[in-house]
């Protein structure tokens, strides 16, 4: 029998533990997955990327899979290298979750 893995997670989720720990890391999945947008929507390779920021793309390709936590400054320099610039924002958070 095959599990489907949304369906597995739903089911962990259920679990008020694993459901804290992954919520703790979603902003980290977010900020991964922005990068990751932010190259392809640009166009760019990570060798490219690499080029543009004289960031190693070993260092892009370690962000990418999440194996990195990236300064500001990092951020800063792979957002230039896209063409574009940062927003950090800070919004509510959910009632159930301020618990």
């Amino acid at each position: 029998m095959s599990v489907k893995f949304d369906d597995f997670l739903r089911e962990q989720l259920k679990d008020p533990e694993f459901r804290k720990e992954y919520e703790s890391l979603q902003p980290e999945k977010a900020i991964i997955q922005a990068i990751i947008d932010a190259r392809q929507t640009s166009g760019l390779t990570q060798k490219e990327l690499s080029e543009r920021t004289g960031i190693a793309q070993g260092d892009i390709s370690k962000l990418e899979r999440g194996n990195a936590n990236p300064s500001i400054q990092t951020l800063q320099r792979l957002a230039v290298g896209m063409g574009m610039t940062i927003k950090i924002e800070f919004v509510p958070m959910v009632a159930e979750k301020r618990k």
